[in-house]
């Protein structure tokens, strides 16, 4: 299949071609016609898929350039900062050689160069929720002329708490509009939200939960919780280590681990909600330069954030949500390209690997021989046994609890 295939104009297709894209991802092969035909779309794609691409190319394509005054005509949603300005830039390859303009809105810095830029006239925002109702609030931003309304990471906006920010966005929208909405995973309250948003839309999927990781060499290290800091920088100074993104579950934890790091001269630096933007924005640059080894981060990077070439990711604590392990590990292995994802299990983690290996639907491999195994006898975790071990209370009950007992938690702490 050929990006000359999708029915893109030949303007797109040199962009495309300048922008180093050879052939097309499965979610672009499946979304972009219908999205051309104008019809709605709920998409079942992870970030690195080549999702953006999907909708941002057919949307460069449909805006038509307008003389006299700019108004608002696409509108994109995204849950972080480091997403929205991503998706930002890919618009920006896009639409370098037509009149369209475009720029992104998002908290963490200053509002000013935004509302100069709005006040200019643009074709295209990205934004955040937060800031785009306060640029509401204060009369600088008008969505009654917008004719494309995409929907990025739903999951992860509904987890982080933006779904009524969301619905009182969308109620600002006009009614005839063209709507995209996708999610990495499509749980009951996406399906809700798009059942209100959507018109007959197109289900167009391209990572099945169980496939996702089949490209990532994934293994498990039983160890101490004392003992994690050791191991870690145990495996940094392998040289295969080229560029380690590493996850804990609190902000507390990122700070003091990138610290210990850099005592052992290993360069690392920490990102995660209380970082001003313009610190976050600054650790991203310099660990997709490599002038940083190790980025570490809650789970506020686990989703959105486009980084080539990560040739680690490392769990340091294991996620208590099953589904972050899945986005997590992903950043090793972007739009079909393979990567290895390191998990570091103590005694009272073993719980969360449970509830991960019935996600994914297989056991991750044990590396029984390191420095500093655990003196605790790892658990038989044969995938019969893992079954048998939910007992009369069925896993997915038991999923479904853990879920909703650490889903706050895990948002406070990223």
């Amino acid at each position: 299949m050929s990006f000359h295939n999708l029915d893109l104009n030949s303007a797109l297709l040199r962009v495309v071609k300048r922008a180093g894209y050879t052939e097309p991802t499965p979610i672009q092969v499946r979304a972009i016609p219908h999205i051309l035909k104008g019809r709605d779309i709920i998409g079942c794609a992870h970030t690195g898929s080549g999702k953006t691409a999907a909708f941002a190319l057919p949307i460069v394509q449909m805006l038509d350039p307008v003389s006299g005054r700019r108004r608002i005509r696409a509108l994109v949603l995204a849950p972080t900062r480091e997403l929205a300005a991503q998706i930002d830039e890919e618009f920006g390859k896009f639409c370098r050689d037509t009149p369209l303009r475009h720029v992104a809105i998002f908290g963490g810095v200053g509002q000013q160069p935004q509302v100069d830029a709005l006040r200019r006239g643009v074709d295209i925002v990205v934004a955040t929720p937060g800031r785009l109702q306060d640029l509401m609030n204060q009369g600088y931003i008008r969505l009654d002329h917008v004719e494309f309304f995409v929907l990025d990471e739903a999951d992860r906006m509904l987890d982080m708490g933006f779904i009524n920010d969301v619905k009182r966005i969308i109620k600002r929208l006009p009614r005839v509009r063209q709507t995209m909405l996708f999610s990495a995973t499509i749980p009951p309250a996406v399906q809700d939200l798009s059942k209100s948003i959507l018109t007959e839309p197109i289900k167009v999927e391209a990572n099945p939960q169980a496939s996702t990781v089949e490209s990532i060499a994934q293994s498990i290290y039983f160890v101490e919780s004392g003992d994690k800091r050791a191991l870690l920088k145990h495996i940094l100074r392998d040289p295969a280590s080229e560029r380690v993104l590493v996850f804990t579950r609190t902000k507390h934890r990122a700070n003091n681990l990138a610290k210990q790091l850099n005592r052992a001269r290993i360069p690392a630096e920490a990102i995660h909600g209380n970082k001003s933007q313009t610190a976050r924005t600054n650790a991203l640059s310099r660990f997709k330069s490599g002038r940083t080894a190790v980025l570490v981060a809650t789970d506020i990077a686990a989703r959105g954030l486009d980084i080539e070439s990560v040739s680690h990711v490392i769990n340091f604590d294991l996620p208590n949500i099953p589904e972050s392990y899945v986005h997590r590990i992903g950043r090793t292995a972007r739009a079909g390209a393979s990567g290895i994802a390191y998990s570091f299990c103590d005694v009272d983690e073993r719980k969360y690997l449970r509830d991960i290996e019935s996600l994914i639907r297989q056991p991750i491999s044990v590396v029984g021989e390191h420095p500093f195994v655990s003196t605790v006898k790892p658990p038989q975790r044969t995938m019969a046994e893992g079954n048998a071990s939910n007992g009369k209370r069925g896993r997915r009950g038991r999923r479904s609890r853990v879920n909703r007992r650490s889903r706050v938690s895990q948002h406070r702490a990223s």
